[in-house]
Parts: C-alpha cells; sequence; structure tokens
C-alpha cells in the first residue's frame, strides 16, 4: 500500500504535464485537482468530524496550510518547463535534508554524524545531477525553483505537523485542499483561464489527479504507515522518485540518464540515513504532497 501510495503521489508531474498539453493552465488544471479531492477527503474524515473542528484551527489550515500547499506546487510544477520530471523528483527529495539543517539551526535536533553525512550525499546527488557548465548542464532556473520547492516543504513540516495535531490528519488533508483550490481558483479566475473549456483529455487527468494521485494514494498510504510504522514506511516512499522517472520515461519520451540514477541514488540513500536520526514524518509527507 505505501509503495502504491509513493506511486500515486509520484505521478503528479508527469499527468500535469499531460493536462497542460491541450492547453489548459497549470493553475486551473491543480484547481480541479484539490476542488474534486476534497469532498472526498472530508467524507474520508468523517464528515461531521471534520466540521466539528474549532473555527479558528480549520480557517489555520485553508489560509495557511492552503497557502503553503500552493506554494510547493506552483514551484515544483512550474519548474517542470526547465528540468524533466525525474531530475525534478530527485531534486525535490532532497527535503529531508533541508529538514535536519532546519532542525540544527533550531536547536531541536543535533547534526550527528550520519546527518552531517547524508546532507552531503544529497548536495553531492544534487551536483551531479546539475552537471558543470557546457556539458549538457540542467537549466539553472529549473534547478534554482525546485531546490526553492524542497527548502519551502522543509520550512512547511513544523507548521504541518503543529496544525495536524489539533486534528486528524485526514481532515488536514481534506482541508489544505480546500485551500489549495480556493487559491488556484483565484488564481485561474484572475488571468481568464478559469473560463477556458478543458479538453476531455484534460479532464481525465484532472479526475485521476483528484482520485487516485491525492485521495487513494493518502487513504493508501494511512493504511500502510498503521501496518509498517514511521521509518520503514518513510524507506519504502524511496520509491517515489524513481517511478517518476519511469513513467516520465514512458509517458513523455523523457530519457533517463545515467546522471540523472547517480545522483538520485545518492540522494536515496541520504535519505534512508537520514530515517535513522532525523524525524521526519512521514504523515506529514503524505499531507502535503
Amino acid at each position: 500500500m505505501v509503495a502504491a501510495s509513493a506511486c500515486c503521489f509520484g505521478s503528479v508531474s508527469t499527468l500535469s504535464l499531460l493536462g497542460t498539453g491541450t492547453g489548459t493552465s497549470l493553475e486551473a488544471l491543480i484547481m480541479w485537482r484539490y476542488l474534486l479531492a476534497a469532498p472526498v477527503l472530508l467524507l474520508a474524515a468523517g464528515g461531521r468530524a471534520a466540521f466539528s473542528m474549532p473555527p479558528a484551527v480549520r480557517w489555520r489550515i485553508v489560509l495557511l496550510g492552503g497557502g503553503g500547499q500552493a506554494i510547493v506546487t506552483t514551484l515544483t510544477l512550474v519548474a517542470l518547463r526547465w528540468v524533466p520530471a525525474s531530475t525534478e523528483a530527485f531534486l525535490f527529495y532532497t527535503y529531508p535534508a533541508f529538514v535536519a539543517v532546519i532542525a540544527a539551526l533550531r536547536g531541536t535536533e543535533r547534526l550527528t554524524g550520519p546527518r552531517v553525512a547524508a546532507l552531503a550525499l544529497a548536495l553531492g546527488g544534487i551536483a551531479v545531477m546539475v552537471g558543470s557548465p557546457g556539458a549538457g548542464a540542467l537549466d539553472p532556473i529549473g534547478v534554482t525553483m525546485v531546490i526553492a520547492a524542497a527548502l519551502a516543504y522543509a520550512i512547511y513540516i513544523p507548521l504541518l505537523d503543529r496544525m495536524r495535531h489539533a486534528t486528524s490528519a485526514a481532515a488536514t488533508t481534506a482541508w489544505l485542499s480546500v485551500g489549495a483550490a480556493v487559491i488556484f481558483g483565484a488564481w485561474a479566475a484572475f488571468d481568464g483561464s478559469l473560463w477556458v473549456p478543458m479538453a476531455a483529455r484534460t479532464w481525465g487527468v484532472a479526475l485521476l489527479l483528484a482520485l487516485v494521485c491525492t485521495t487513494a494514494a493518502f487513504l493508501l498510504f494511512l493504511r500502510g504507515l498503521a501496518v509498517l510504522g514511521p521509518v520503514r514506511t518513510a524507506i519504502v516512499c524511496t520509491v517515489e522518485p524513481f517511478w517518476t522517472s519511469v513513467l516520465a520515461a514512458l509517458l513523455l519520451g523523457q530519457p533517463i540518464t545515467g546522471r540523472t540514477l547517480a545522483g538520485g541514488a545518492l540522494i536515496a540513500v541520504a535519505v534512508l540515513l537520514l530515517q535513522r536520526g532525523t524525524r521526519v514524518d512521514p504523515e506529514d509527507a503524505a499531507v502535503a504532497t
């Protein structure tokens, strides 16, 4: 279930590229992703239970949680204009290393030897994938946007953690979806793309993003987490960027380069090292993916 959930989450970037390939704007597509997922998640959270939380908590999740989600989603998906989906998936997966650094700076966690080694591996993975100037290096704009998204997500995780303790994870995800849908809907309405008719294929992609990559992915994740526990779950989740690479190669024709695999392997090893000491709650990762 955890592996299936990781594959669902890892399909978002490839499906988003397919959905916007018919002329639909990214903001309109992502609005429908969250708008269609929100009511299903609210039902999964218990319906009345989701609405019974204190209004202040609910609005905090909608505004702050939805806003943070919109920032991370926008950065990662817009970056696809400059970097392949496979490379982006691995670059974004450096966020646990940033979580470890931020926790050390805040004094809540120590930078132990394994964590320093993990950070070095993650940075090495980035260097391998980015390459050197004149040697087919990646576009610096796209790389900067993905790293910024990973850093924003690392800052966002403690906020999610505090909000999640006030209610269930399912309810938190549902109200995050509501907030993100409102933000992306307002963006699409402002630039006029909300009123542009979507092709049948794009509607199909929007349904897949909502029901498979958001709702089913999250529910599968929670069920698997209950069986495996957080550490083993986080380790299984490292399949996500590898799945993204394979799917992008199959559906988008984006080749999986040796440099991507080598750099991605270093980042995956860094994530495994971090599970030995750094507290990165995989439930938070599922909530915001």
